[in-house]
């Protein structure tokens, strides 16, 4: 993708974990260096996890910048998650250590930044620098959830990563929500009223 901006002022923002009904939202927020090319990124949904663990590292070593930004359950709750993802991408910008002078985003909505900020419509398939935001955001996020399985077990966090699954509904329907489930989305909202009865 061609911009009229210098590509090291550039920085690359994605966000991880919309869908989940547990967990929070974490965005990435990513500068490359052109000096120092990462082969290989793409789309995080599409790399295996191995491959997305070792672009991670890569993307941590050879960036200009990179930084995390996050929402946590409360602040999906209380503002909604696409107002939660809005606010970890600008909380992510906020973290880099090198002001951009330009963003580029994936997806249709913009955060409220102090510099020029892009939306791009499948951004993590199409901008490179958008694509390593995903991968470092969803790397992340995976091992968190990780965590959370050994603090909450019998949930399947480390296989669905708080996603809507078949084998994450039904432990909810037995087990009940946990502190990190969203309570402002319907399976949730549902399963609190059953054991509220």
């Amino acid at each position: 993708m061609k911009s009229n901006y210098k590509e090291s002022l550039i920085a690359g923002v994605d966000e991880v974990g919309r869908g989940p009904l547990a967990g929070p939202v974490i965005a990435a927020a990513v500068i490359l260096d052109e000096a120092h090319s990462i082969v290989g990124l793409a789309d995080s949904k599409t790399l295996s996890e191995k491959r997305r663990e070792a672009l991670a590292k890569e993307i941590r070593q050879r960036a200009l910048a990179y930084a995390l930004g996050r929402a946590e359950v409360e602040d999906i709750d209380n503002i909604n998650i696409l107002q939660a993802s809005l606010l970890a991408m600008q909380r992510a910008v906020k973290n880099l250590p090198i002001v951009p002078e330009h963003v580029l985003v994936d997806g249709k909505f913009c955060p409220q930044l102090d510099c020029s900020v892009e939306a791009i419509i499948q951004g993590d398939k199409k901008v490179q620098v958008i694509s390593a935001a995903s991968i470092l955001a969803k790397v992340v996020r995976d091992e968190e959830m990780r965590e959370m399985d050994h603090l909450y077990p019998g949930y399947g966090f480390a296989a669905h990563k708080g996603y809507p699954t078949r084998a994450h509904r039904e432990a909810l329907q037995r087990l009940g929500a946990t502190v990190i489930h969203r309570r402002s989305f319907a399976p949730v909202r549902q399963v609190l009223l059953h054991f509220c009865v």
